[in-house]
């Protein structure tokens, strides 16, 4: 696994039943991440660097910000 790009406590979110879609599963950890009190430039961290490559990294990237 991938260190956490940001130094803040991994997002509680469930990614199992997510529809699989990228955009859903991006709009699904900024809305937590949100409600977690990430800041906006935090989140856009993490969005940034999970859509530099293909649907696996961006699933990779999420995931390792990511507690299930």
């Amino acid at each position: 696994m991938t260190k956490m790009l940001v130094k803040k406590e991994p997002v509680n979110l469930q990614l199992v039943g997510i529809d699989g879609n990228a955009f859903a599963i991006m709009g699904a950890f900024q809305q937590a991440a949100r409600k977690e009190g990430w800041t906006k430039s935090e989140i856009k961290v993490v969005i940034d660097k999970a859509t530099e490559g293909n649907y696996d990294d961006l699933l990779h990237t999420i995931m390792c910000h990511c507690v299930e």
